[in-house]
């Protein structure tokens, strides 16, 4: 299947990915991902993704290091401690954002380059760049 954006490029499907064009842009992927471009192109694709328990368990992880250092603060303790386990829940953090990153890149981005749908490309450097802040 071959089709061309109002901008010019062209795309050749043969993996069984169908593309409608009009007010509102609906891409179906073979995986069954779809990704709807509106006004500003928003788009949408189901986010399930491989490491969902393991980020949702190790979000878990980093609200209990939270937790503890609002106990810590309540309890007057030594400051160089309470940074200590700021620093351990900032580190849980950003390995969070790295399994999230690895995913996306892994699940959304191939589909978004097998689309050629570069808003999401976009979406993803800024996301970096807030995320690395």
């Amino acid at each position: 299947m071959t089709h061309t954006h109002v901008d010019g490029t062209t795309h050749t499907h043969t993996d069984g990915t169908t593309h409608t064009h009009a007010d509102d842009t609906v891409h179906t992927h073979a995986s069954g991902s779809v990704h709807t471009h509106a006004h500003g192109s928003t788009h949408t694709h189901p986010h399930h993704h491989e490491n969902t328990k393991a980020v949702l368990n190790r979000m878990n992880r980093a609200i209990g290091h939270m937790e503890a250092v609002r106990t810590m603060i309540e309890d007057d303790r030594d400051c160089s401690e309470v940074l200590v386990q700021i620093a351990a829940v900032r580190s849980a953090i950003n390995n969070i954002g790295k399994i999230i990153l690895e995913d996306h890149i892994s699940h959304c981005l191939v589909d978004a380059v097998e689309t050629g749908d570069e808003q999401v490309i976009r979406d993803l450097n800024d996301a970096i760049d807030k995320f690395v802040k």
